[in-house]
This record gives C-alpha cells, sequence and structure tokens, in this order.
C-alpha cells in the first residue's frame, strides 16, 4: 500500500484476524506466581492471540467493584503486550457495585454456579444470581456461568471421600454431565426471566451444548462457549496424563467429545476460549486429586486445535463471534476501519508443542508433544508486529478494548 511503514511478504501463509479469547486467568495482580500478564500475554500472542478477556477472580483483590477493576486494568496496562478486556464478578452481595464495572468498561459479569475454588470469590446461589442478572440487563452487559449443580457434585464428592475414593476416577465421576446440563437449564431460565443476556462459559459435553441450544431456542438470549481442551481431549487422557489435564467441569467420554466437534462444524458453538488457568507446579501434585488444583494450561494451543475446521469456522468462534458477541467495536474481522489485528499462519508447515515453544510462566501443558498442522509465523496487533517466528518482538504495551452495548445485544 503506497505509504505504508512497512511491507510483510505474506505469500503462502493464510492471513486470519486476530485470535480473541474470551476465557483467561492470568491472576493478575497478586497470584503472578501462578501466571501473569507479562507471560500469560505473551503466549497469547504466540498462539495467534491479540486480546483477551481474564476473568476476575484468582487474582487477588477479586474483581468484584470498581476499586478492585481500577487495580486491575492498571496492572494489566503496565504487563501486557495485547489488547485485553476485564470480566467483573457477580457475587452474594456485591450486587450495588455492578454498576462501578460497568462505567469502567467491564466486558460483563462471572458468577459461578459451584464453588469456584477459592474462598473469596463465592458462588451464587439463585437468588444472587437471578438479580445479579436483572442488574446485569438494566446495564446493558451479558453474565456468563460456570454452570454446573453444586448441591449434586457435593454430595458425589463427600461419598467419595467417605469410601476412601480419591482417584483420577472418582473425581471425573463426581462431576458428570447430568450436572452441566441441570444447570445450563437452570442458568437459562433465570436469564430468560430476568431479561438478560446469557454466556454459558466452557461446556465440556455434546449434551451441554445440545441442552443450551434448546434454551437457546426457547427464547434465552444465550451464547455458547467450549474451549480447546473439550474438543481435544478426552477423560482416557486424564487418566493418562494426570493432574495437568484436571480441570472443571472435567475432561468427557470420547462420545461426548464428538458431539462437541459436531455442534462446532454445524455451526452451533459460538465461542472457542482456552479457560487458560495454569498453577506453580506443587499445585498440580498429591495422592488426593480431588485436592489437586484445577486447571489447563493452554492460550498458546487454541488455534492449533481449532485447524481440524474450515478456516472460516475457525474464524467465526476465534475471532468473529466474540467481537460481536460482547460488542468489541474494531476488533475481529479483518476490514476496513478495524484494527489491523491479524496472525499469518503457514498451514504447509506442523507445528508441534514442546516446553521450549511455551511462553506461559510454568513450562507445562497437557499439548506438550501435540502436533498440529499449522504453525503460526506472525501476530500483529495495531499493525505492529508483537510475535514473528518463534520470538516476541515488540513490548508494545497492552489497551483495554472498548465496547459498544448496541452491538452486544444480539446474539453471535
Amino acid at each position: 500500500m503506497p505509504g505504508a511503514k512497512a511491507e510483510i511478504d505474506a505469500g503462502g501463509l493464510a492471513i486470519l484476524p486476530g485470535l480473541i479469547d474470551v476465557h483467561v486467568h492470568f491472576n493478575e495482580p497478586g497470584r503472578t506466581e501462578w501466571e501473569g500478564a507479562a507471560t500469560g500475554s505473551r503466549a497469547l500472542a504466540s498462539g495467534g492471540g491479540t486480546v483477551f478477556f481474564d476473568m476476575p477472580l484468582n487474582s487477588s483483590p477479586c474483581t468484584v467493584g470498581g476499586a478492585e477493576f481500577d487495580v486491575k486494568r492498571t496492572a494489566l496496562e503496565r504487563a501486557s503486550v495485547t489488547d485485553f478486556a476485564l470480566w467483573g464478578g457477580l457475587v452474594p452481595g456485591n450486587r450495588p457495585r455492578m454498576a462501578e464495572m460497568a462505567e469502567r468498561g467491564a466486558i460483563g459479569f462471572k458468577a459461578f454456579m459451584a464453588d469456584s475454588g477459592l474462598p473469596e470469590f463465592p458462588r451464587s446461589d439463585d437468588d444472587t444470581l437471578f438479580h445479579g442478572m436483572r442488574e446485569a440487563a438494566r446495564l446493558g452487559l451479558p453474565v456468563a456461568v460456570h454452570a454446573e449443580n453444586d448441591e449434586q457434585i457435593r454430595e458425589l464428592t463427600q461419598r467419595a471421600r467417605d469410601a476412601g475414593r480419591l482417584g483420577i476416577r472418582d473425581y471425573l465421576e463426581s462431576r458428570p454431565v447430568a450436572a452441566e446440563v441441570e444447570a445450563i437449564r437452570r442458568a437459562a431460565r433465570l436469564a430468560r426471566t430476568a431479561g438478560a443476556k446469557l454466556h454459558i462459559v466452557h461446556i465440556s459435553s455434546g449434551s451441554g451444548a445440545a441442552a443450551a441450544l434448546e434454551e437457546r431456542a426457547s427464547g434465552t438470549d444465550l451464547s455458547i462457549e467450549t474451549c480447546a481442551h473439550y474438543l481435544y481431549f478426552s477423560e482416557d487422557d486424564v487418566e493418562r496424563l494426570g493432574a495437568i489435564a484436571k480441570c472443571a467441569p472435567p475432561l468427557r467420554s470420547a462420545r461426548e467429545r464428538e458431539g462437541l466437534r459436531r455442534a462446532l462444524l454445524a455451526g452451533e458453538i459460538d465461542i472457542v476460549g482456552s479457560d487458560h488457568s495454569p498453577a506453580p507446579p506443587g499445585m498440580k501434585r498429591g495422592d488426593d486429586f480431588f485436592s489437586i488444583w484445577g486447571g489447563i494450561a493452554g492460550v498458546e494451543s487454541t488455534l492449533g486445535v481449532l485447524l481440524f475446521a474450515p478456516l472460516e469456522r475457525v474464524t467465526a468462534v476465534a475471532a468473529g463471534n466474540p467481537a460481536l458477541r460482547f460488542g468489541i467495536a474494531r476488533k475481529g474481522r479483518i476490514a476496513v476501519g478495524n484494527d489491523a489485528d491479524f496472525v499469518l499462519v503457514d498451514l504447509r508447515r506442523p507445528h508441534t508443542v514442546t516446553k521450549e515453544s511455551l511462553f506461559q510462566r510454568h513450562r507445562f501443558s497437557p499439548y506438550v508433544g501435540a502436533t498440529f498442522p499449522g504453525t503460526v509465523r506472525r501476530t500483529i496487533l495495531r499493525g505492529e508486529t508483537v510475535f514473528l517466528d518463534g520470538k516476541i518482538v515488540s513490548e508494545t504495551h497492552g489497551r483495554m478494548v472498548q465496547i459498544s452495548n448496541a452491538a452486544s445485544r444480539t446474539n453471535a
């Protein structure tokens, strides 16, 4: 282009919009020994990502009010090399503070229907969730929920513990698909009554996706997110890999995984995120599988996993739909007037994940050893190359993205 500062030869490469990962836990500030935005954003860029949405828990303090939001935004602006958005938290007692976070630019509000694992971020019972949804609707923002039936999980977990069953299979059986399906349907009914936009995070099963589709057909303004690890691994891999593959909801049967993959190919899955949730190695060891920290580190591998699908589906679930659903201006599509956020991928060169290739803080991931049918060659953020051929080449500070509520009122 005449007048351009630089010219890039992209011959033989696929040019895609930069990935928007709507679900990460970079734990900044307060738990940067787990990850941090500096390492997490570099890992994101190495996988073709240009924007992440950071979840409100795992950082300290949790993002449950305006003051906490300000602290996190400042920390991320200082540390991140990619752009970002912030989820606010929805927890018992903080409904009056949701407006503070909305005024500061929160992308939406995250609630847990089951135990989050952190006492400072308690789960939302149905009353908290419903009234929080009504407030979110008033503010024009979506509510994201971790949908698992807390009562059922607690009962099954207690039975296993009482019997001294603390292994991998015992953990998997304590969080059945039925607990996910019931919670999805309950959250959808609450959102429909409250008039709220609902985002179901990390749906782990084909059965869960089918339930969400049925609820959407019944009138709930609902978007469906799954994660790369649910599309790639199955419960057999947890037994093979151990705690490195522990997450909640857990990995499912190969049959449920195939149901998710079919739903994605059919255009029924709206968004794929990473749910990147790392922890120090010491928290991923122990004889009691229930007590080991759950979370999969995989922010660098989402695009690689998705390359089983046609590129138009990849770009929809990893860029276009996130921008549309959450009303992110100037992101998600390659278009005149949008930010120049691109990823250049060599589809002729497979990429094998190694510990040495990881940019995240702790170099362990269930994807180590996996080979994907493409290699990210270059990631460009707002016209500047951030990642090039295995190296971070820019220290540009990320910006918090601007949202348009009017744009976020429609389903993805």
